[in-house]
């Protein structure tokens, strides 16, 4: 590896597991939380597909969720299970280009998503009669466009940055994906600079939608406090805690390992931190949703009773 020249244009990928037992336990892990993620995501854009009562704003900015986790977990681990089987660390230029520009555009369409999922319960839960024109299929459209539109362009100034820049002797990226604050450390020149944009863009599409976040289910939990209906309270407050672990667990450990300085970072620690938004949470969220969502696991059961029905 440490006789890697840069007459080469391919990368090499160091990977997650090491070649060791504990290392072959980890990639079995990984690889059923991939498969869970798949199915999850799948049977969750199935379901609101195929059930009429789930045809609603939420749940169609749900599905896009799902669409997103679904490319987004397939974007990493196949590539990185077979570095694992095969032994083949190596990954071409423009292999890692395209990697990171899928990887930066969904990372980021979901980001914005997320917000848009907030401000649905906002306006549902705070404003209720004015949710038919705040929340239209237009609208809706509009957000899930946006995002992706947002992401691809952000995504983009950044991948072509990173395909610019002269790379050193060695072109391992101590990383599982080609991450480009992991591949600017291999950088031949001063990326101070590139490091301040990441920080910009890190604030704009992380920390602002999650602040956003916050803030409208603040407004949410202070209206569900003041509910009258008991049922309605915990429908309520049910939904806004299932949206709120989501974004959590996909805000806290992106922003940290973005926003902190180059001298502050190690290799397995951000590894480590990109395992929870890069897998664990593609896999979670369709559960998350599914199992505390009592109209989704309605809805299963309908699909499974029409199913059974048709069979016989």
């Amino acid at each position: 590896m440490e006789n890697y020249t840069q007459t080469s244009t391919d990368f090499i990928l160091l990977g997650l597991f090491p070649p060791t037992r504990i290392g072959l336990f980890f990639f079995i892990v990984i690889v059923l939380i991939f498969l869970m993620a798949l199915f999850g995501n799948l049977s969750m854009i199935l379901l609101i597909f195929l059930d009429t009562h789930l045809h609603t704003p939420m749940y169609f900015l749900l599905s896009q969720l799902s669409l997103i986790d679904l490319n987004y977990i397939s974007t990493i681990v196949p590539r990185m299970v077979s570095n694992f089987v095969f032994g083949n660390k190596f990954i071409s230029f423009i292999g890692c280009g395209f990697q990171s520009f899928f990887f930066l555009t969904l990372a980021g369409a979901e980001a914005l998503l997320l917000i848009s999922m907030a401000y649905d319960r906002y306006v549902a839960i705070c404003f209720p009669l004015h949710y038919p024109n705040h929340m239209s299929k237009k609208v809706c459209v509009l957000m899930i466009t946006g995002s992706w539109i947002m992401g691809s362009i952000n995504s983009c100034a950044h991948t072509v940055y990173a395909l610019h820049i002269p790379y050193c002797r060695s072109r391992t990226i101590n990383h599982f994906f080609c991450d480009v604050p992991a591949m600017l450390t291999l950088a031949c020149m001063d990326t101070w600079v590139y490091e301040y944009t990441v920080f910009v863009s890190t604030t704009l599409f992380l920390v602002f939608p999650f602040i956003g976040t916050a803030c409208s289910y603040g407004r949410v939990l202070f209206t569900i406090c003041h509910m009258q209906s008991t049922e309605g309270r915990k429908k309520a407050y049910s939904t806004c805690s299932t949206h709120l672990t989501v974004v959590t667990l996909y805000f806290a450990p992106f922003s940290y390992t973005y926003l902190r300085p180059r001298s502050f970072r190690s290799p397995t620690e951000d590894k480590v931190l990109a395992v929870f938004y890069t897998i664990l949470t593609p896999m979670l969220n369709p559960i998350i949703y599914s199992l505390r969502n009592k109209e989704v696991m309605g809805a299963l059961r309908r699909v499974i009773q029409r199913i059974c029905f048709v069979k016989r």
